[in-house]
């Protein structure tokens, strides 16, 4: 089992207090100059020793490991018990949807049955291969990148390429590519993600911290059979807007406001009371459990909001692993009418914490955990929502966001076969391209290497974790077929 190392730790200098130039004394938060004499490189190659990176390939059931009936049940613990039959649902209709729904048990199973290098990175905690996609940035342009950070933490980088080898193992499957595909992707996607590191590694650091932009992320990845589906996917996403989701799901009243109309299960308008505890948690005094979420946008962003009055909250079900905590949608409306659609959903302890101590990094201390999302997600992208932030209702820590700027995604279940492999390059190659933002990428690519002994190693880990997958979701169907688990299935 891996421990926290110095080669790189999330968020942490080569910092010397006994080095520093002639002129300028050492800074805390800075680097040392001239650099240490064992480079990070060589520090990350060094690992290799102590952690050979063919051992990546193995897999062991740790005794004691929780069965996927029971791993289901205590994640279901404080969600709203109403809804845990829809996530239940969800995660019964495939291996690849119950492995959404299962970041904390695939932890479990990093954490005591695979090696770690110890080098810490900002995780994303749920890097499988569906949380990647488009979104709005603040100019009107698509942006391409992990887009879901419920489970970020500081912890092994590897266990973020490991989740998204095995989920496009599973996807694969589903999709009916036969089983070289399915590897290959596997195999293609740490290809991809250690080329691109060993590319920053190489690179200015500022140049390396936005590299790889868009535009240039079909060529770098030669993913070239994506375009058409990604062209696709970028005009619905265009079309996938605020005032688009408002005309679907409001309606007009008399005196000119606007309201949510009830589509149940989905979406329910909410009691008085609890409509404005919401609308009172995203002003700036919260609702006195802490700041509200005007507090923690940035100050630029105030004279925009301030443009918009609140017009109505409802309750929304989203996601597969999400299903079950609180989720609202808020609607506001801006002078001429036009709307603007916030998203202000439950933030529970990241499921990843006690598999991060078994592991040896430190539980991360989380003040609020819509905090801890919302830094998470800022760290690993290259570009975020504009208005991200983070509140408190009745207690409970909240993150705040739009909701449908924008936003597209690839289902990677339902690609051609000769598009898997692209898909799962692109994946990996934006992948590293987070992780880098906190973890030397001279470190990690010291250890990864210029050959494939580290894509052979967790090619093997996708197909062998897949096959375990497919395992708890035999083991979830049958339970819900002898009715231990309460399922409501297309929902």
């Amino acid at each position: 089992m891996g421990t926290t190392g110095t080669t790189g730790t999330a968020g942490t200098g080569d910092v010397d207090a006994g080095r520093g130039s002639a002129r300028i004394p050492p800074v805390a938060g800075f680097a040392a100059w001239p650099p240490p004499a064992e480079s990070p490189k060589r520090a990350g190659k060094a690992l290799r020793d102590s952690v050979p990176r063919a051992e990546h390939s193995g897999f062991t059931v740790a005794p004691g490991r929780p069965g996927a009936v029971a791993a289901v049940e205590a994640s279901n613990a404080g969600r709203l018990p109403a809804l845990t039959p829809i996530r239940v649902g969800r995660m019964a209709a495939t291996p690849f949807a119950f492995l959404r729904g299962s970041a904390g048990l695939m932890a479990y199973d990093l954490a005591h049955g695979t090696p770690a290098t110890g080098i810490g990175a900002q995780l994303c905690g749920d890097a499988h291969a569906a949380n990647f996609g488009l979104y709005g940035d603040a100019r009107g342009g698509l942006v391409i990148d992990l887009n879901d950070f419920d489970e970020t933490a500081v912890g092994p980088w590897e266990w973020d390429l490991k989740r998204l080898a095995a989920s496009l193992v599973l996807a694969g499957r589903e999709a009916g590519a036969d089983e070289d595909v399915c590897a290959g992707a596997a195999r293609d996607a740490v290809g991809a993600y250690r080329r691109t590191m060993r590319l920053l590694a190489r690179m200015p650091a500022a140049e390396a911290w936005n590299a790889i932009a868009d535009e240039e992320l079909v060529s770098h990845t030669d993913a070239r059979d994506l375009l058409g589906t990604l062209e696709r996917v970028s005009e619905k996403a265009r079309r996938n807007t605020s005032a688009r989701y408002a005309a679907k799901s409001t309606r007009l009243l008399d005196d000119g406001a606007r309201c949510f109309v009830d589509a149940p299960p989905v979406l329910r308008r909410v009691p008085d009371a609890e409509a404005a505890a919401v609308a009172s948690a995203l002003g700036r005094g919260g609702d006195g459990a802490g700041d509200g979420y005007l507090a923690t946008v940035p100050e630029d962003r105030l004279p925009l909001l301030e443009r918009y009055a609140i017009h109505d909250v409802a309750f929304r079900v989203v996601g597969t692993g999400s299903v079950g905590t609180r989720s609202y949608v808020v609607l506001l409306l801006d002078h001429r009418g036009e709307p603007l659609v916030l998203q202000v959903k439950e933030a529970r302890a990241t499921a990843l914490a006690p598999a991060l101590a078994a592991a040896g990094f430190a539980a991360p201390r989380v003040p609020h955990e819509g905090r801890r999302v919302v830094l998470g997600q800022k760290r690993m992208q290259v570009v975020s929502d504009i208005l991200l932030g983070w509140t408190s209702v009745e207690g409970r820590p909240y993150q705040v966001r739009q909701f449908r700027n924008r936003k597209g995604s690839v289902d990677p279940a339902a690609l051609a076969a000769d598009q898997v492999d692209d898909y799962a390059r692109m994946t990996g190659a934006l992948l590293a391209r987070a992780h880098s933002h906190s973890a030397d990428p001279r470190a990690v690519a010291g250890y990864c290497g210029k050959g494939e002994a580290l894509d052979e190693a967790v090619g093997a880990f996708a197909v062998a974790y897949a096959d375990r997958t497919e395992a708890d979701h035999g083991e979830l169907v049958k339970a819900v077929r002898s009715g231990r688990l309460a399922a409501e299935l297309g929902v």
